[in-house]
């Protein structure tokens, strides 16, 4: 169980990533490699992963120098996740580059000790060493989480959307309350399932949360508690489709003047009852719109206790664009009423 412990200042200092954080999403992706659990949800990525490695150059580089120091384990190195990578993946290679060789030797020798590591792994502190490991890190990115960079921003687009009405809706406290199931606050103790047992004491510093679509289950934090604190919580329930384009019978379904407006609705998030009211149908009438958007790959809905919470894919945000805009219906009798939500 890990504890983190907010003071008043700290609760004012709770922010959500705004992108998904690559090298995280490398090192939670290198994870799913090295168990079976949660293989279901990824099940797409998985066997094209496999084929992608199996035999050849990148494969064996990545047995060789990325999961030895990135293992499923009780440690992984920070150095390996800095917080620099929040502005792309470059400027989190450049911050490995440049970390001080004594940091790096600490942490190799904590990962030997705590969870085992290699035999060259000291050589780490030299830079020369760590070049060629962020060219491996980076030939990995480029084959294996690249091609699925729409899906893993569509995913953590839907979870800021939602982070944002419950924070909205019911302060820091319904934000913290509804992130992951093994996630819990106890005020003024946030309860995370975790790989040991530790307290973290933020001391006015905020936290940092990162929703992560390659997390499974167990969320994970840095190990050295003088860095910036953060936490990386898996996002479950919004997995759009693995096709890169929906189906033509899909996109035939789209025609239509009330789907267009459903659609443009969605830019910034809605629930099915806004969606009704704005839309001006029933609330039945709405989620069979929104059922037909998603069967598409344009929509995806996520559900939180009794409300759905609707938003667009990257390729629903691309058709929006090419799309002029469309005059809501105006709302006439009692279908206009928001009722609680029931969607899909």
């Amino acid at each position: 169980m890990l504890r983190i412990h907010f003071g008043p200042e700290d609760l004012a200092r709770v922010r959500v990533a705004r992108t998904p954080d690559p090298l995280w999403e490398i090192a939670c992706s290198l994870h799913r490699l090295q168990t079976t659990r949660g293989r279901w949800a990824y099940a797409d990525w998985y066997s094209e992963t496999r084929a992608t490695l199996a035999g050849g150059p990148l494969g064996r580089a990545v047995r060789r120098l990325l999961i030895p120091v990135l293992p499923r384990a009780r440690y992984m190195p920070d150095f390996l996740t800095p917080p620099e990578a929040a502005g792309g993946l470059e400027d989190g290679f450049e911050a490995i580059l440049d970390t001080p060789a004594e940091r790096v030797t600490h942490e190799m020798r904590l990962l030997d000790r705590l969870s085992g590591a290699p035999g060259w792994a000291p050589r780490l502190s030299e830079r020369a060493a760590r070049e060629e490991l962020v060219n491996v890190l980076r030939a990995y990115h480029e084959a294996i989480i690249a091609p699925y960079e729409d899906r893993i921003l569509a995913t953590i687009t839907g979870e800021r959307a939602l982070c944002a009405r419950e924070t909205l809706d019911a302060g820091v406290g319904g934000l913290l309350s509804g992130l992951s199931p093994g996630i819990r606050w106890y005020p003024p103790v946030l309860h995370v399932d975790y790989v040991e047992d530790r307290d973290l004491y933020l001391g006015g510093r905020g936290l940092r949360l990162v929703p992560s679509y390659f997390c499974w289950h167990t969320p994970v934090s840095l190990a050295d508690e003088a860095l910036e604190p953060v936490l990386i919580y898996p996002v479950h329930g919004i997995r759009p489709s693995a096709s890169a384009r929906p189906a033509d019978a899909s996109l035939a379904a789209l025609l239509g003047r009330t789907r267009a407006t459903t659609l443009q609705a969605l830019a910034p998030g809605a629930t099915t009852s806004e969606l009704a009211g704005f839309v001006g149908v029933s609330p039945a009438t709405v989620t069979h719109h929104v059922t037909v958007l998603r069967d598409a790959g344009l929509v995806q809905s996520r559900r939180r206790e009794n409300t759905v919470l609707h938003t667009l894919t990257p390729l629903g945000a691309a058709m929006l664009r090419r799309t002029p805009p469309v005059r809501p219906a105006r709302a006439v009798g009692p279908q206009a009423r928001p009722t609680p939500d029931t969607g899909p």
